[in-house]
Parts: C-alpha cells; sequence; structure tokens
C-alpha cells in the first residue's frame, strides 16, 4: 500500500516495523460536548484505512485515547479546560460529563460504522506514566519549571517544526489565534507538560505529583497512552489536520526526547470539513451532529458515503444540498443491490465470470492502495454493477469491498427486498417506495399521496401492513 505521509509531505510504501502486524494510534475525542460531523470525517477514513489494512491481511492493533482531562479552549496552554468548561455549561460534574459524551461519541460511531478501536485509553487512567515521562524528560534536561508548571523546552530539540517551515517569530503574539503571552515560557514554542494549582484554582480533577497538585497538558497523554499499549515505536498515527500543529508537533518532540528515537514512521491527516462560511466548529453556526441528520431525515451512513466520495486529503465542503445529492444516490445504489439480491437466486456463480470479477477485485484494490483514494474505489463499486457478471457474484464482491467501505449497502437493500412481495419490481418503483415511507414518517402526507400516484402509473400498487410494506403489480 501507498500512503502520504505528512511528515516526509510524500506518498510512500508503507512499510510496517515488523512484518504483517501494524500499530495503529487515533487522536480521540474530548469528550465535553457531542462531536460534530467534521470531527466525525476523521475517523470516517481512519476506520476507512484500519479496515483496508486488514483487508490487506494485516494485523493491526490501533488504540485511541479519550481526553477526559488537560485540553484546553485554546491549543496554546490558555483558555479553560474543555472538560471544565462542559461541566460547568450543564451543571454537572467533569466525569459525569466525561461519561455521557464517552458514550454519546460511540453510539455516534455505531451509527456510522466505525469499528471501536482495540484499546480505548481516557487520560485520567494514566497519570502514573505521565509523571513517570514528564520526570524523565526533566532529568534528561527537556523540560523545566517555571511558575509552578512544567513546560518543554523545545531549544533543546534540533528541529522542532517537524511538519513544516515554521519558525519561531510564527508564534508571535497576536499572530496566530489564541496564543498568549505566557511569562514562564524560556521560549515562545515551548508548552505545559503539567500543570499546578498556579495556573487554575478552579481544576475539578487534580493529582498529587512531584511538582504539587496539578494536572496534565492535553500533548502529553497521547504519548503515553500510546507508548503504554504499542511500545515505543508506532507505524502510524492518525488524526485531523488541524491536529497537525502544535498537537501533534509536541507529541514528536517529548516521545522522541524521551526514548531517544524516532518514534512514529507514518503520519495519516484528514483535511476539513467546509461550509460555504469556513471551517466547521462547535462554536459556528449551526451545531451539525449526527442526531441533528437523523432529525432531518438522512441515514447516518448517507452521510458516510458523502464523505467517501471525496480524498481525505482534500477539504470537502458540506451543504445540504451536497448531502441531499449524496443521499439520492446512496438510494439508487440499494435499490440496485435489492435488485441483484432478487436475481441472484437464478443467476449462480459461472466460471466465466472470474476473470471479470478478478479485474474489478484488481481495481478495487489499486484504488484502495493507491494513498486511500475512495471516490476512485466508489467508482469501481459503480462498475461492478455494470459488469457482466451474475448477481451472486456481484453480490460477493460487494460484501467483500463493504468489509472496507462500510456503507451498509446489502443491509439497506435487504431492507427494500424485505418491504416488496411483488415479485421483480423495477428499481424506479422502489426508489418511490422509499421516498413515500420517508413523506410518511415526515408527516409529508401529500407528498405521499403523489408517490403513491406515481407507483400508480408504473402499474404497481403499495399499501401499508403489519407485516411492513406490501407492493404488488396491478
Amino acid at each position: 500500500m501507498k500512503l502520504y505521509n505528512s511528515l516526509s509531505h510524500k506518498v510512500e510504501d508503507f512499510i510496517p516495523n515488523v512484518a504483517g502486524k501494524v500499530s495503529m494510534y487515533t487522536c480521540g475525542p474530548t469528550v465535553y460536548h457531542f462531536a460534530h460531523i467534521g470531527n466525525l470525517r476523521s475517523y470516517i477514513m481512519e476506520d476507512v484505512l484500519e479496515k483496508y489494512l486488514r483487508y490487506e491481511g494485516l494485523d493491526v492493533k490501533r488504540v485511541m485515547n479519550i481526553t477526559d482531562v488537560g485540553h484546553l479552549t485554546s491549543d496554546g496552554d490558555t483558555g479553560d479546560d474543555k472538560m471544565l468548561k462542559g461541566a460547568k455549561r450543564e451543571h454537572k460534574t467533569v466525569m459525569e460529563i466525561a461519561d455521557f459524551y464517552t458514550k454519546a461519541f460511540f453510539a455516534d460511531c455505531a451509527k456510522l460504522k466505525i469499528k471501536t478501536p482495540d484499546v480505548v485509553e481516557p487520560a485520567t487512567h494514566c497519570i502514573d506514566e505521565f509523571i513517570k515521562v514528564i520526570s524523565s524528560l526533566i532529568e534528561k534536561g527537556y523540560a523545566y519549571e517555571a511558575g509552578g508548571n512544567i513546560y518543554f523546552d523545545t531549544s533543546r530539540l534540533d528541529k522542532y517544526y517537524v511538519f513544516g517551515d515554521l519558525s519561531e517569530e510564527d508564534l508571535e503574539v497576536g499572530v496566530r489565534e489564541g496564543v498568549e503571552e505566557d511569562g514562564n515560557k524560556r521560549n515562545k514554542a515551548d508548552f505545559v507538560l503539567w500543570f499546578t494549582k498556579s495556573k487554575f484554582d478552579d481544576q475539578e480533577l487534580k493529582w498529587e505529583s512531584p511538582w504539587g497538585l496539578g494536572y496534565p497538558g492535553w500533548h502529553i497523554e497521547c504519548s503515553c497512552i500510546s507508548m503504554k499499549h504499542l511500545g515505543e515505536q508506532l507505524d502510524l498515527h492518525c488524526g485531523g489536520i488541524d491536529n497537525q500543529f502544535p498537537h501533534h508537533t509536541n507529541e514528536i518532540a517529548q516521545s522522541e526526547a524521551y526514548i531517544g528515537h524516532k518514534w512514529c514512521n507514518y503520519w495519516f491527516h484528514v483535511h476539513h470539513l467546509n461550509t460555504a462560511s469556513g471551517k466547521m466548529s462547535k462554536s459556528k453556526g449551526e451545531f451539525l451532529t449526527v442526531s441533528l441528520l437523523e432529525e432531518k431525515g438522512y441515514d447516518p451512513l448517507v452521510y458516510r458515503f458523502f464523505c467517501l466520495q471525496s480524498h481525505y486529503r482534500k477539504s470537502l465542503v458540506f451543504s445540504w444540498e451536497n448531502l441531499d445529492n449524496a443521499k439520492q444516490a446512496y438510494q439508487k445504489l440499494a435499490s440496485r443491490v435489492a435488485a441483484l439480491i432478487k436475481a441472484a437466486p437464478s443467476q449462480p456463480v459461472a466460471p466465466s465470470e472470474e476473470a471479470k470479477a478478478a479485474e474489478i477485485a484488481a481495481a478495487f484494490n489499486e484504488a484502495m492502495g493507491s494513498d486511500l483514494n475512495t471516490a476512485q474505489a466508489m467508482t469501481v463499486l459503480y462498475d461492478l454493477l455494470k459488469a457482466d457478471i451474475g448477481a451472486s457474484r456481484k453480490l460477493e464482491l460487494l460484501e467483500k469491498f463493504d468489509s472496507v467501505l462500510s456503507l451498509g449497502l446489502i443491509e439497506a437493500a435487504g431492507k427494500l427486498t424485505e418491504e416488496s412481495s411483488g415479485g421483480d419490481v423495477p428499481e424506479e418503483v422502489l426508489e418511490l417506495v422509499r421516498q413515500r415511507k420517508e413523506a410518511r414518517a415526515a408527516k409529508d402526507f401529500a407528498l405521499a399521496d403523489q408517490l403513491r400516484d406515481k407507483i400508480s402509473e408504473l402499474g404497481y400498487a403499495v399499501r401499508e401492513t403489519r407485516e411492513g410494506t406490501e407492493i404488488t403489480k396491478k
């Protein structure tokens, strides 16, 4: 497989440290609020990457952190702890907030068919590991105490800005949004490893440490949780492009200072989901969540389908019109797969089909193995449906591809097939039946009646029964 490496700015052959095994780390959510769909785009693409590596026969161990302490409202070590902010907003304890939004995050992931990582570790479970690593960094001269806090000394590094050509001047106060003067720092780029009460007196979660009562900074948790579960050599680290600096830059700095050698070989960054007004965030405009999509009548898998139609290294523009187009395309695909399911029993696999099937399977591998080109893989999916191959073989390949794409097309088609009892129902009729069902659910009965009339004009009758929707030929 070839994968773009953000560290080298090149597409490279992906070669794990240990043949056949992949250690994979994903930056998890800060669980102070619901995840918006921009956050979830990253997790969708990371999920596809993990599943494709498994599809290729690799043994993947994937670890994700849960940030339940230490992530401030500015990545520049300023502002309130996001968890504390959430607790104040909802008049709950920090741990109540963390528990609720962790469960909400994984509920959203389940709806999007995002696999839960093999290891999920909250930051609050690893305080001893943080103290151990910070103590070592102080002993090695890479960290210092100032104003009651512990800072990483970036001037000790040969190169700090490993992902690009930033310099200290780029972090002048007022140039980068969110960066404020911190008189304790020796260098503007230094970052906090451990806060004490000298920073915030109202912090709810505090632990004893050699430097006083306090709590960890955000960046230290990912390094420690990764090394705890995956060892000192990491194959693949994933996250959104906004994590690249300062978060991932700081992870590399502290990890390699601690272990004394290169830490992670490949960095995978997913670009932003934007709206017409710019980058999506929790503080701008309508807060777009999976639940809101469902309230507006969209299956969450339509959003996954929408994401897979674009390359992960391209910014993706969200609009309701774009999502409507994706919904229509997804439903048409489900209708076509439903027709395959109906035809499969009468179209067993023939030996003559294998050459064409192998060609399509190779095209899928070529797309996914070329820097995870899901847009091209979707084209291969359409080519499969058009190919001169029997329905049974098409379904076999579709199921195999969907072990990576996880679009749930066979399940969606199965629901359509169950609704139909009228024999070979045309795809056009099945699509109208689906639209009518949605109109009824939205209590738009005028539209439902119009769709029923269109179905009737095509020679079919539709009615609701206790067993579901019944379609019969007139």
